[in-house]
């Protein structure tokens, strides 16, 4: 079971090693009600995330509910890994379906990142059920989205008592980064600002050109 120990200290932060991120029913039935933020902007951070996952080799779930009727992952975020088939569940917490769980538990890793749709549900369930299972839990804020504000913001204040840690996509990225010695990662990393950042992504271009012109920061 989680306890303080897990919270603090160097061991508490993510690593590529012991990661396994799980992206829960971005399908178009969900952003259509999605009203805590820019359902775009939520699109955007998922990719961002996803793209994330790719770089640093983080083995990434994709899971959609009643995709029949609710549709298809987006192609953009499905483009991220083209040849996996999303876990199509009947169930709205992922983690009653054993296909997710044994995913999982194939990787061998006890730090799950979970971003969804909606976050009262699709997010919280899950995320407190593997709480229970004993594993480090990560929730990203920016990647995941309500009915309202209010549902948003109560299901993240629930899932912080429960354990979980909230997190943001930019934060994820970095953590899993760490070093700008880690040199193999660099150009993902930086791949993904330009194209998902932001003013972020902007500043980082800037200071790839000054480098570029043999400048010093």
């Amino acid at each position: 079971m989680n306890t303080q120990n897990n919270k603090i200290g160097l061991n508490a932060l993510l690593t590529p090693e012991n990661s396994v991120l799980i992206l829960i029913d971005h399908q178009a039935f969900q952003f259509a009600n999605t009203r805590n933020m820019d359902p775009t902007m939520i699109l955007n951070n998922t990719i961002g995330l996803a793209k994330a996952a790719k770089v640093f080799n983080v083995p990434t779930i994709l899971t959609t509910v009643t995709s029949d009727r609710g549709g298809k992952l987006p192609a953009a975020l499905q483009a991220v890994f083209p040849d996996q088939v999303p876990i199509d569940r009947t169930t709205l917490n992922s983690w009653e379906d054993s296909r997710v769980v044994n995913a999982v538990k194939k990787t061998g890793r006890k730090q799950i990142i979970f971003a969804a749709l909606w976050t009262e549900i699709c997010l919280a369930y899950p995320a407190i059920h593997a709480l229970g299972d004993g594993y480090d839990v990560f929730v990203v804020t920016d990647a995941s989205g309500g009915v309202s504000v209010e549902a948003h913001d109560r299901a993240i204040q629930r899932l912080v008592q429960a354990g979980a840690v909230p997190v943001t996509w930019m934060g994820v990225l970095s953590e899993w980064q760490r070093d700008w010695a880690r040199e193999a990662t660099v150009p993902g990393v930086a791949e993904i600002m330009f194209a998902h950042g932001g003013a972020s992504g902007t500043t980082i271009a800037w200071e790839f050109q000054l480098l570029g012109a043999g400048k010093k920061l």
